[in-house]
């Protein structure tokens, strides 16, 4: 028996109980398939890719399920896993490639390259013995010569400004952090902002560190960002939930065919359960995050600003094959606290309909206004402090509804920030002018924001260089895109200066989400008002 068909019983070993449990005898249709390979593998007139008919057959029954449950190939088992490990083996550098060149954005506080002396401006054009400079070599090939297990060694070839010759590095590779927490500060005296960007291996550590940061800088008040965060492992959201609820409140509950239910609730005092709260989402939050957002919602601790998040709420269970391919498998769905099912209707099979989900949500005007939204009383249920109306059927429903914003964008604007062209000019602006900037605002971003301005001149050498990319200028889409690209011209700055905090808190001035989130934090008859019973 060849191994690949051994993969194939491996995966029938796996669901043998469900069979004996299943009120149809599905023995012979199984049966069916390991015919069908034999007879293929046996019979057919030419050699057969033994991986790839395996490889066809899986997806395809994969297909049939819902939108959620995938096979994962080898190759791409360790890519997925990467960012939610929370670190990576690598040398330890933020960076970007303009004009076919690795240029050092910046080295990551306490990384290997950092420790050898590599700076922000850098530009690394060799890799051991590989020219990576001038040689159209791919972003995905740079990272694979730079990244390499930990403690293993690699020479970089750098060019410098001012200095004439190429600078060597031996950098050792170390575990490199990946960052979900993407922001961290006070927006005024008492108001504290945490934004997060994922839920990894060490989210609850990071998110845990920031409040205990922000309380001494005197919090008391919280905006939670969950904004684009399309969720990841369950348990540091149960850990964050746990901190900001009363012991023994429950959390979310998980239940499927053949998953008992199962509850998960708070266990411990919190370091933040008083205290006004608010929660952010968008239509790109989805499943931790709405775990985190629907406990907040059904608990009345926090409000809930935004848009209809995702609608993600199914759970997937990990199965490991033994060719170092995966199936994620959906096993159960997730409910919040009151019941209601977070998960958005689908139909088995039709996953190009369930993409198109958040197209037609735009199409039929519910990211614009929240009277296109109809929810039958079916899907109602009530909080369970206060009795308030929320909705079930698909995503968590905000109790403050913000639209998205359409009044900032043009092609012009879109056509620069998708081609890359706006962060190439800037990365450009600043490593021609990173000495000056570092000088005149030394690490001090509150003299930054407050004095640092996007000049006309700067803008027009941009709309010059889009035209060199083809891009053309039009005067009113210009005045429509001005203010904002000026922000996020501003914005990109400060981030590569001082770091993501700052460049949130740039680009959060045009956030109607967040200031929105703000105004009731300062107006608390306004916040309260929400939590009367609609």
């Amino acid at each position: 028996m060849t191994y690949r068909i051994k993969i194939v019983l491996f995966l029938l070993m796996i669901y043998t109980p469900f069979w004996a449990a299943s009120k149809n005898d599905n023995t012979t249709q199984i049966q069916k398939l390991v015919n069908a390979y034999r007879i293929i593998d046996g019979l057919y007139v030419d050699d057969v890719d033994e991986a790839k008919l395996v490889e066809k057959a899986v997806q395809s029954m994969i297909k049939e399920l819902d939108p959620h449950s995938v096979y994962i190939s080898p190759e791409d088992v360790e890519k997925m896993n990467e960012p939610l490990k929370g670190n990576f083996d690598g040398i330890g550098i933020q960076f970007d490639v303009l004009f076919d060149t690795l240029i050092v954005v910046s080295p990551i506080s306490g990384g290997p390259s950092e420790k050898v002396g590599i700076l922000a401006g850098d530009r690394i054009v060799k890799v051991d013995t590989t020219i990576i400079a001038g040689v159209h070599c791919k972003r995905s090939k740079m990272m694979e010569l730079l990244k390499g297990k930990k403690g293993t060694h690699v020479t970089v070839g750098v060019k410098r400004k001012g200095v004439k010759d190429l600078i060597y590095f031996d950098i050792v590779r170390d575990k490199i952090p990946i960052f979900s927490l993407d922001a961290a500060y006070m927006v005024n005296s008492t108001i504290g902002y945490i934004k997060l960007n994922r839920f990894s291996a060490k989210t609850y550590h990071e998110f845990m560190e920031a409040i205990v940061k922000l309380k001494k800088e005197g919090m008391e008040e919280l905006i939670i960002d969950l904004q684009g965060n399309g969720g990841g492992y369950m348990q540091p959201t149960i850990e964050i939930a746990d901190q900001l609820l009363p012991k023994d409140r429950m959390i979310v509950y998980t239940e499927g065919e053949h998953s008992p239910k199962h509850a998960f609730k708070s266990h411990s005092d919190g370091i933040f359960e008083k205290g006004e709260l608010i929660i952010m989402v968008d239509e790109s939050s989805a499943s931790s995050s709405e775990i985190l957002t629907g406990a907040m919602q059904d608990w009345d601790r926090a409000l809930i600003v935004g848009r209809r998040s995702f609608g993600k709420g199914l759970v997937q269970k990990p199965i490991n094959l033994p060719d170092g391919s995966m199936i994620r498998l959906t096993t159960a769905r997730y409910h919040t606290p009151c019941g209601r099912c977070i998960q958005k209707p689908y139909e088995k099979g039709h996953k190009k309909e369930y993409s198109k989900d958040l197209q037609e949500r735009f199409e039929r005007g519910e990211l614009i206004s929240a009277d296109s939204i109809n929810l039958p009383d079916s899907l109602k249920y009530k909080t369970l402090v206060k009795g308030r109306n929320v909705y079930g059927g698909g995503g968590i429903m905000p109790d403050v509804f913000i639209p998205i914003d359409t009044t900032s964008y043009s092609s012009f604007h879109k056509k620069v920030v998708s081609s890359g062209l706006l962060r190439r000019f800037m990365l450009n602006y600043l490593d021609e002018n990173r000495d000056d900037l570092t000088d005149e605002y030394a690490d001090n971003f509150d003299q930054f924001n407050n004095k640092f301005k996007i000049s006309e001149d700067l803008f027009q050498r941009l709309i010059d260089e889009a035209a060199q990319d083809s891009i053309k200028y039009d005067s009113i889409e210009f005045a429509i895109s001005h203010d904002y690209l000026f922000i996020q011209m501003k914005a990109l700055v400060a981030r590569d200066l001082f770091g993501y905090s700052e460049y949130y808190q740039v680009m959060n001035t045009r956030n109607n989400s967040f200031l929105k989130s703000v105004e009731l934090l300062e107006n608390k008859k306004d916040y309260m008002a929400y939590y009367r019973n609609k």
